[in-house]
């Protein structure tokens, strides 16, 4: 089994910067893909960001791509996600995941999850 700790949430404002941690522990870390997806009150749970065991593939959800950047660091069992110029309608509680089946978007699709980390921006 693969237990996945996020950190580095916190309030900021719009614009703003912050890194987001998700820390592994088990032996398998490394050899699967991981991503991030948020979920806001109210609202589904949504895709991201992935990236592959290797770091060679990623993707991410149109509505962040180009403000983050999804990376990790299989070394030391860490998985990050580092946000620039966030935006309120990025306040969520954002939650790291590993492993998936079939598709990468599909929160239903992965097999180990974080707590969560809460972000709040605000305009």
């Amino acid at each position: 089994q693969l237990q996945l700790v996020e950190s580095g949430g916190g309030k900021v404002q719009a614009g703003d910067s912050l890194k987001l941690s998700c820390a592994g522990s088990g032996d398998n870390f490394g050899t699967y893909a991981m991503g991030w997806f948020r979920q806001a009150p109210g609202k589904e749970r949504e895709f991201v960001a992935m990236i592959t065991y290797n770091s060679v593939i990623s993707h991410y959800a149109d509505s962040v791509k180009g403000r983050f950047t999804i990376l990790r660091d299989n070394a030391n069992n860490m998985g990050y996600l580092h946000m620039d110029n966030v935006e309120p309608e990025d306040s969520a509680v954002y939650y790291c995941a590993s492993h998936f089946v079939a598709s990468y978007y599909d929160p239903s699709s992965y097999q180990y999850w974080g707590q969560g980390t809460q972000v709040t921006v605000s305009a």
